[in-house]
């Protein structure tokens, strides 16, 4: 009877897809929109190692991060820690999303105009539904409504002693706005405001009027939803 171990067989090698099927050649051909998630990541990172095609790694990267949603925050140390992928190939992948997150807010570039509620939530909505923590940021307008600076003023659960009026307006001041529109995050993704939400927000709204500028609105940003607090009539 035979010892003799069966050979593992050899794993697939980009070289191993026929040309019309290879990510490149299909780019080239049918353009970027055509490809898929692994496809476009294949191109951006160029070889696999000996043990897997371009392709599998890949694949492997989408599956360790759900996809896109979880690979567009990850740490250089959180990519590496998947096998194959080295510091070199780590910051290409960072690179590229970075651009793309860049690419994104252009066409919301300096003074943007906010008219109602839906404006600034579309401002904002790409930047803070996904982050796993509460951040509260303040958008400084002109007198035309127009986004002059956008500030993170505070990380941590909302109440009355972290949000604090002298932080909010202190940057008003040194930026001649007019008045300003006042966000913050739920990671839970339910935008429903809590009744610190709401103190906070008239607690503001008061000192505005005090100073001679506008709080025109508080939204509270969700999971692709928001809930203005002045719709809601507590401005």
């Amino acid at each position: 009877m035979s010892h003799d171990k069966i050979a593992a067989p050899a794993p697939m090698m980009i070289r191993d897809v026929p040309p019309h099927d290879r990510p490149r050649e299909r780019m080239i051909a049918s353009g970027p929109h055509s490809l898929s998630n692994h496809e476009l990541l294949a191109i951006l990172l160029r070889t696999g190692s000996k043990e897997e095609s371009v392709l599998q790694l890949s694949n492997r990267i989408l599956n360790e991060f759900e996809g896109l949603r979880l690979l567009k925050d990850a740490s250089l140390e959180e990519i590496t820690s998947i096998k194959g992928i080295g510091s070199a190939k780590a910051i290409q992948l960072m690179a590229a999303v970075e651009i793309g997150r860049r690419i994104e807010r252009l066409k919301y570039d300096e003074r943007f105009m906010i008219r109602s509620p839906e404006d600034a939530a579309n401002y904002m909505m790409e930047e803070m539904r996904f982050l796993s923590q509460e951040h509260f940021v303040a958008l400084y307008l002109n007198t035309k409504n127009q986004v002059m600076h956008k500030q993170t003023l505070f990380i941590g659960s909302l109440n009355a002693s972290i949000v604090h009026p002298r932080e909010v307006f202190k940057e008003a001041f040194r930026r001649s706005a007019a008045s300003i529109v006042c966000l913050h995050n739920h990671p839970s993704g339910d935008p429903a405001p809590s009744r610190e939400d709401i103190d906070v927000t008239k607690r503001l709204v008061e000192c505005g009027k005090i100073l001679g500028i506008d709080v025109l609105d508080h939204l509270i940003i969700g999971e692709k939803k928001y809930v203005s607090l002045k719709e809601k009539g507590y401005l």
